[in-house]
């Protein structure tokens, strides 16, 4: 089930600055592995065995490398990752991404922290036809969310504290990594995912974006 606001939500009315996680949180990037594998029940067992990995790393290990092994231990052809790399041009954002985001351009910064490669991070951003502040990829922060050198990377650039901001997660595992720094969580739970345990419960659950209005408020806009 999805829940509403919490009752700690006022003293992020108006942030300083959002941070989005990219590939679940804005981008529909489910359907794209699930159309490379060639079904959604494959696609899904790729990607989740991707995740766990990927969150499970820590230090930086090429991206592509670890989408590679999801694939060979879901029983997939390894050539897997190179063709959904091909195609990440490919990815849609969520239908309201560009309601829900556009009219924050240039009035509150926004950042994305993704686990992904600089290039095919570079593309995915570019994917959701918003202009972001500051993108920050695993590779150029050398490690994997939910440690915490992805967020502190995207908030010094940011120049914000965690406590001042907002981060917008798509993926469970986000809910940890973003606790971690002290980054308030709104949780874009597109897709249905059990949120893994110890995390924290976000200031807000639900299935869109939609919401975000409520948690973004006016915005501080830029200094």
């Amino acid at each position: 089930m999805h829940s509403g606001a919490h009752s700690d939500v006022h003293p992020l009315h108006s942030p300083k600055a959002v941070l989005f996680d990219l590939l679940t949180g804005l981008l529909d990037s489910w359907s794209l592995w699930d159309a490379v594998a060639g079904n959604a029940a494959d696609g899904r067992r790729w990607r989740s065995l991707y995740l766990v990995r990927t969150y499970g790393e820590g230090a930086y290990r090429p991206y592509e490398a670890l989408v590679q092994e999801a694939a060979v231990a879901a029983g997939l052809p390894a050539a897997m990752a190179e063709r959904l790399a091909g195609r990440y041009g490919e990815l849609a954002p969520w239908p309201e991404v560009g309601e829900v985001l556009g009219p924050l351009q240039g009035r509150v910064p926004m950042a994305v922290v993704t686990n992904c490669s600089e290039r095919l991070g570079r593309i995915a951003a570019a994917c959701t036809g918003i202009a972001f502040d500051v993108v920050v990829t695993a590779e150029r922060a050398a490690f994997y969310k939910p440690q915490p050198q992805p967020y502190e990377l995207a908030l010094a650039e940011l120049g914000a504290a965690a406590g001042e901001c907002l981060f917008a997660a798509g993926s469970a595992y986000d809910l940890l990594g973003a606790a971690r720094v002290g980054l308030p969580v709104f949780w874009h739970d597109r897709i249905g995912m059990a949120r893994p345990q110890g995390a924290p419960p976000p200031l807000a659950r639900h299935p869109t974006l939609h919401p975000l209005h409520a948690l973004v408020g006016g915005g501080r806009g830029r200094p």
